[in-house]
């Protein structure tokens, strides 16, 4: 059996150099105990979003491990097709120990919160679903730090299967491929006594020609694109 893909594994491993080494790790303690308005405050800013470019964190105080920048995000969103987008946009079911951690980050580093983001499935914006979502923060300089994750892990394909829709060329390639394998499962005089290789381009031809008008009705039926073109996008048909 295949392994789930975690996400943030991923992020692990496409983070470039672009943290210190240098700053303390710390422990965070989360606490269940907050007030009412407080959880209140939290749960608001989750479903309303902001358009804060950064927060005011102790640096001292962050997880370096959980701090990634936008080109990290942004290459993980493109190998997997997903969305980072503003927490208001997200309509599954946000955890309450989501909120426990984001109001010990606002104790610890005595600051509110806000311009909080999420990177999970372009599904997950609309409908509820059990694929994993990860919740942000953004630090300034196109850094944000991960302050929590819940759900399930992708499929373990889901990076295979997503990749035709990176771009165009490798949508082409596989329907280039799909129609030469159609091809050869064509019978040997099928359409004449004698199979010739002109015989074969014609019928590749036609093959490709069928399966790329089917792809590009798709994509302009249901208004779909490619994973570097929605990867931040908020509109559904982007």
């Amino acid at each position: 059996m295949l392994k789930r893909t975690n996400v943030q594994e991923v992020l692990n491993k496409n983070r470039g150099k672009h943290i210190s080494g240098d700053h303390l790790i710390a422990q965070v303690q989360r606490i269940f105990d907050e007030t009412a308005s407080q959880r209140s405050r939290i749960s608001t800013t989750l479903s309303n979003g902001g358009s804060a470019a950064r927060n005011s964190f102790q640096l001292d105080l962050l997880e370096s491990n959980k701090i990634y920048h936008l080109d990290d995000i942004r290459l993980t969103c493109i190998n997997y097709r997903l969305r980072f987008l503003d927490s208001k946009y997200f309509k599954g079911q946000i955890p309450e120990e989501a909120v426990s951690i984001i109001r010990q980050l606002e104790k610890d580093h005595e600051t509110e919160i806000s311009g909080l983001k999420i990177l999970a499935p372009s599904k997950l914006f609309k409908l509820e679903d059990k694929d994993d979502p990860l919740l942000f923060a953004p630090i300034g300089n196109d850094y944000f730090y991960l302050i929590h994750k819940w759900g399930n892990d992708l499929h373990p394909l889901r990076r295979w299967l997503m990749w035709p829709f990176k771009s165009i060329v490798n949508l082409t390639l596989l329907v280039v491929m799909i129609s030469y394998v159609l091809t050869l499962m064509v019978p040997e005089g099928l359409f004449s006594k004698k199979s010739t290789s002109a015989e074969f381009w014609i019928i590749f031809f036609f093959m490709f020609k069928c399966l790329a008008s089917v792809v590009i009705f798709y994509g302009f039926a249901l208004g779909k694109n490619f994973n570097p073109a929605i990867w931040n996008s908020k509109y559904y048909n982007a």
